[in-house]
Order: C-alpha cells, then sequence, then structure tokens
C-alpha cells in the first residue's frame, strides 16, 4: 500500500464551452485516509473525482497515483489502483447478472476462473450481499440499496486502493443509506468521498475539502467545518442536520473549541 495514493498539484480544467471547473488544486490524500469531499452543485466535486482515475485527463497540473501520473499511457494501472462508483448504479451496472457485472472486471484482467470467482466471492462478502441469494439475481430488477451494493462490490473486485465515490447516499432510503455508511465506515480502503449528505460526512471522514467555484476554500477537520454555519452558508451550504439542532450544538460546544485550537496548530486552513 502506497503512504501517499493521492498527490494532485496545481491541477486545472475547463469544460468546451469556458467553464473552469478546478482552478489550481493542490491536495494530498495518506493511506487509509476517508476524505469527504463537499460543495455546492458546480463546485467541481464530481470533475475533480474523474481525475482520479483517468476518465478526464489534467490539462494543465499534475495528478499522481501511487506512483504513476494520471496519462494516456498509464490509464490501465492507474483504473486498478483507483476504482471509481459511478452516483447512480444504473449507469455502472450493465451486466444482466450480478455474477457477470461483478465478474467482468476481473475476467478483464486476465484472471484464471478460480481467482475470478474467489475475488466475486470476497466481494460480495465486504458489501453484505450473500452469494447463493444473489450471484444469479437479476441486477435490473434490485433495489436502488442492493444496486448500489453491487455497483461497490464490482469496483471492489478489482481490488483497488482507492475507491472513490460520487453521492453514494443518493437515491437511498433511511435504512440503506445507514447500511451503506456502516459498509463504507468496515472497508479499510482510502476513501474520497464527493457528497451533498453532510451528515454522511460527518460520520465518516475526518477530514473535509470543501470546493467553491472550482477550488478548494477549506481543507481540515470535519468537525470544525460543520459547526461553522456562516462559513458554509457563504459557499451555500448548510450545517448538518445532526448539529444544526440545538442540543447537539450544545453537546459539541467545548470540545469544538479545544479542536479549533488544535487544528489551527496543526495548520488546517481556510481559504
Amino acid at each position: 500500500m502506497h503512504h501517499n495514493p493521492i498527490s494532485i498539484t496545481q491541477l486545472s480544467h475547463s469544460y468546451p464551452d469556458g467553464t473552469e471547473a478546478l482552478r489550481q488544486i493542490n491536495l494530498s490524500i495518506r493511506a487509509t485516509e476517508r476524505v469527504a469531499l463537499v460543495g455546492a452543485n458546480g463546485s467541481g466535486k464530481s470533475t475533480l473525482l474523474l481525475h482520479l482515475n483517468g476518465i478526464l485527463l489534467p490539462q494543465t497540473g499534475e495528478v499522481v497515483i501511487g506512483e504513476l501520473s494520471v496519462a494516456a499511457a498509464n490509464l490501465v494501472a492507474v483504473r486498478n489502483f483507483v476504482g471509481l462508483v459511478f452516483q447512480n448504479p444504473d449507469d455502472q451496472i450493465f451486466m444482466p447478472t450480478v455474477w457477470e457485472d461483478i465478474s467482468f472486471g476481473p475476467m478483464n484482467q486476465g484472471l484464471s476462473q478460480e481467482a475470478v470467482l474467489h475475488r466475486v466471492h470476497h466481494a460480495m462478502l465486504a458489501v453484505g450481499l450473500d452469494y447463493e441469494t444473489y450471484a444469479a439475481r437479476i441486477a435490473s430488477n434490485l433495489s436502488g440499496g442492493e444496486k448500489k451494493r453491487v455497483a461497490i462490490a464490482g469496483v471492489l473486485a478489482m481490488q483497488p486502493q482507492v475507491l472513490a465515490l460520487d453521492e453514494p447516499s443518493a437515491q437511498l432510503d433511511p435504512r440503506s443509506r445507514r447500511q451503506l455508511i456502516q459498509l463504507l465506515h468496515q472497508l479499510p480502503l482510502t476513501q474520497v468521498i464527493a457528497t451533498h449528505d453532510l451528515d454522511l460526512a460527518l460520520e465518516l471522514c475526518s477530514r473535509t475539502i470543501v470546493l467553491s467555484h472550482g477550488q478548494i476554500v477549506f481543507d481540515g477537520s470535519t468537525e470544525v467545518v460543520m459547526n461553522d454555519r456562516a462559513f458554509l452558508e457563504k459557499h451555500a451550504l448548510e450545517m448538518p442536520l445532526s448539529y444544526a439542532r440545538p442540543y447537539c450544538e450544545l453537546q459539541h460546544q467545548c470540545e469544538l473549541q479545544h479542536q479549533a485550537v488544535q487544528n489551527r496548530i496543526a495548520g488546517q486552513y481556510y481559504r
């Protein structure tokens, strides 16, 4: 496992219509970190995620995954290193059955049938899908929560070192959302989670990066930024529901004062 699996330097990206989606992004993510990537619509979250496995290539600046620069010559290795889970599992699941979909990636890695079977069993176990129950199921007939698990299993079967997720709790009912949070909490992988669900970010991620108009405006403690109502509102965000309740604010007030001092010492910053 690489100690710093993601390193981004001066990354900028503009779309053909001239929209500046990313502007001089600099960040590094350590192994096994779970990092929340938050911001309003159009802030650049999805664009940044798409650079992590080479769906988008850097126009200016550099993205290094492990020891490899994200460039056309390295795409196979980069995509084995970073697994991307799309917001809508219907955009990711394309094979008829659960088995066929999860096994597609390992089979295309040239693995033996025995190795593919092992990968699929392990991935389904990791996401809480019983092999005997789900392997032959028609993927299109699954619930939203089940499809999300199949999509994640398909990525895990590739054995990536980094899991990048775009709005993982979107379209999930409360029970499926809770199961997803528990699943992500248990996975021993570096995770970059782009989300509008700030309560999910609060539960899963000790570090949050806030994007606004394609720029990083905060990189630091999730608890600190989630309690800064004025800062969040300035960037078209709202406090997590769990913190917006008065009794929760009282519960966290003392520890946040202490944490704020520690964060300033540790070099966390607003921009």
